[in-house]
């Protein structure tokens, strides 16, 4: 037996089952800077690499908020990863903060200069990705966005043979409702080789 969501009656929430079935989501904890200089960091869930090669990443911005609005207006943002000892902080900078404030300044997360591009990252994440403004494309109540990576940056000693490892990053998740989910169990399967 199952149930079925008809996502076209005005009853149904698509939004809520989407974010309860497409679990576990990584998080960007994306930092921007606004034409007025004022900086925001706010965490979105609905992340992904976007292409290999060139290298490009997305997220998306449910409803114009700053940060959508920082990023189209400066063409630059930063991704850092959610470490599980950030995890509160993250969440409180999900808060609606005015678009006067700055939320790493009021919630005092400490910020450092990027590599290449004029947007800060979080000091405090394992690795981040700086991003240039690729495109974005209005959908429905949201806007996807796609930023070119030109640096991806990880604190050295979260290396292993030239890359990060998860029990360094130990990146948290979104899963539905109110759900994080905690770094996860670690399990290692060879993919199998074409005939």
């Amino acid at each position: 037996m199952r149930t079925v969501f008809d996502v076209s009656d005005p009853a149904t929430d698509p939004y809520d089952l989407l974010t309860s079935v497409v679990v576990p989501r990584p998080i960007a904890w994306i930092s921007t800077v606004g034409a007025d200089g004022v900086g925001n960091l706010a965490p979105h869930s609905f992340f992904s690499v976007a292409c290999a090669r060139p290298p490009i990443i997305s997220f998306t911005s449910v409803g114009r908020k700053d940060t959508l609005r920082n990023v189209l207006a400066t063409g630059h943002f930063v991704v850092s990863v959610v470490g599980e000892d950030q995890r509160d902080l993250a969440n409180a900078s999900s808060a609606p903060f005015d678009p006067e404030a700055d939320e790493a300044q009021e919630l005092g997360i400490a910020l450092e200069p990027s590599d290449l591009v004029p947007v800060p990252r979080v000091a405090g994440s394992a690795a981040s990705v700086e991003c240039r403004l690729h495109s974005s494309i209005k959908l429905g109540d949201s806007h996807l966005v796609l930023g070119s990576v030109v640096a991806v940056t990880v604190r050295t000693d979260a290396l292993e043979d030239g890359r990060p490892t998860m029990e360094a990053l130990r990146p948290m998740s979104r899963l539905g409702r109110d759900e994080w989910g905690l770094p996860p169990e670690v399990i290692r399967l060879e993919r199998p080789g074409t005939a």
